[in-house]
């Protein structure tokens, strides 16, 4: 993957990318890190470096980052690293 800025046409990028592939990793985010525990749909919409945005069951929830992210080579890696970390259901 080719590292690139977090502009707004890679964070579009990403989350086409989240969204069409991996749909419950996205709602994973939403339930472990965004407190979203009963959530049943979430779809994100932005990466910035400090946090990922979702739209949770029609709402919309920030989930921070533990850094802030460089590159999207960095978020990749973050995003991968978060859904890795998260408790085994």
């Amino acid at each position: 993957m080719a590292s690139d800025p977090l502009t707004e046409s890679v964070s579009d990028r990403i989350c086409r990318h989240m969204n069409k592939d991996h749909g419950g990793a996205v709602l994973a985010y939403a339930r472990h890190y965004g407190g979203a525990q009963q959530a049943t749909a979430a779809r994100m919409l932005r990466v910035n470096p400090e946090a990922m945005e979702l739209e949770v069951d029609g709402g919309n929830l920030s989930v921070p980052f533990d850094h802030v992210l460089t590159d999207s080579e960095d978020a990749h890696r973050t995003l991968v690293a978060m859904l890795k970390a998260l408790p085994e259901s």
